[in-house]
């Protein structure tokens, strides 16, 4: 596997330059080299950068018809680092912050809640637990992995080891290596961030919709220790540490805080806790790209094409939103197009994204989360067996 960037903020990935590869057109031409554009550090502060420069930027490297072409993707952009600038620190990344402190805030009451021998309380330091886990561990190390989390790049190195390794008992480099430079660097391309990770054809629809999902939490650190081959001694070393010392204290404090009289119900207590969300999670991670448009990797369309027709949201949820953020539930088109915004600062642009793209007569897809249950139920072996095919956009270039 190809090592992944020292840089877990920019992760060699700039999302606001275009896609590489040329139009999605029958006759392949070289492409110009991309010109640089504007950081997702630059975004989150507002941009310094103007638009007439960027024109001149574009205009030099491809042309006048290449700059055209990008003129979509990059009025959307003035328009979203307009409203960013605009925001208080409170709406970019305060609010996000918040929700993942009082996560970290329910876990003292969770763990003396399980030491209760009434079933009740039991049970409420359970879901309890369940709950702040599926925060912290998916919208923390998601936000985590795009350095959503803070400015400095320093302190966005140390919360992606934290949030994927201690706290999701994932490898923090083969995470933003999958994440950032495979899944949004070349969504839904065949072969590259085609989501085929999700994929296990052996299964059948019903366990792997509803009963496989529960063995994550054990599939997800041997997933990590195989993606550690190869990688410097000092990174398997430490990644080894930091995941065991986040298992570990769980279960150290579930022995001597909650009480738990043997390491078997401790450990089937893990369990339930981090496997509690998990469905939903597998669910999310295929609905959003999986049986949508699927690109070749020589033919891919420009950015704004490849994210309006490979993505789609789902309608807030007032659980899953909490639970995993809106960029992963209804803002998830957004998300895509404007990958270093924070969950909070995705839905504040959200009516501007959706308004631009309805006046463009560009796709905004949005469908709910029952409806795309049924369309994976009733064609799994569509979407989740076969290769999908390959689409390409004609005349939109």
């Amino acid at each position: 596997m190809p090592r992944a960037s020292k840089d877990f903020r920019n992760a060699n990935f700039d999302p606001w330059t275009r896609c590489s590869g040329s139009a999605c057109r029958r006759t392949h031409t070289p492409r110009a080299e991309a010109a640089p554009l504007i950081t997702g550090a630059d975004m989150q502060r507002g941009g310094d950068r103007s638009t007439e420069e960027m024109s001149v930027r574009r205009l030099k490297a491809g042309g006048g018809e290449e700059e055209e072409k990008e003129s979509l993707m990059m009025e959307l952009t003035r328009l979203v680092q307009k409203m960013v600038k605009e925001s208080s620190w409170w709406e970019r990344r305060g609010i996000d912050c918040s929700i993942l402190t009082a996560a970290f805030l329910c876990l003292p009451p969770a763990f003396l809640l399980l030491g209760s021998s009434r079933l009740l309380w039991f049970s409420a330091g359970m879901l309890l637990m369940g709950v702040a886990h599926a925060v912290i561990t998916v919208k923390g190390t998601h936000l985590a992995s795009h350095g959503s989390l803070s400015e400095s790049q320093a302190w966005g190195k140390f919360w992606a080891v934290f949030f994927i390794e201690i706290c999701g008992s994932f490898s923090a480099q083969a995470g933003v290596h999958g994440h950032i430079k495979m899944h949004h660097a070349h969504t839904n391309v065949i072969g590259l961030g085609d989501s085929s990770v999700w994929k296990v054809p052996f299964l059948p629809r019903t366990v792997y919709l509803f009963i496989a999902p529960l063995a994550v939490p054990i599939i997800t650190p041997l997933v990590a220790l195989a993606h550690l081959r190869g990688h410097s001694l000092s990174l398997v070393v430490r990644t080894v540490l930091m995941v065991t010392l986040g298992l570990y204290s769980q279960y150290w404090l579930l022995i001597h805080v909650s009480g738990f009289l043997s390491p078997l119900s401790a450990l089937l207590c893990m369990l339930v806790c981090r496997g509690m969300f998990s469905v939903p999670y597998i669910h999310v991670n295929i609905f959003q790209h999986i049986g949508l448009h699927m690109f070749s990797p020589t033919r891919r369309p420009k950015r704004i094409y490849q994210m309006t027709h490979g993505v789609l949201n789902l309608p807030r949820n007032p659980l899953l939103d909490w639970l995993f953020g809106h960029s992963l539930i209804n803002c998830h088109v957004e998300h895509h197009l404007f990958p270093f915004l924070s969950d909070n600062m995705c839905l504040k642009v959200k009516p501007v994204v959706s308004k631009y793209l309805t006046e463009k007569k560009l796709p905004y897809q949005e469908d709910s989360y029952l409806s795309r249950l049924r369309v994976f139920f009733h064609r799994y072996q569509e979407l989740m067996v076969f290769a999908p095919p390959i689409t390409e956009l004609v005349g939109v270039q």
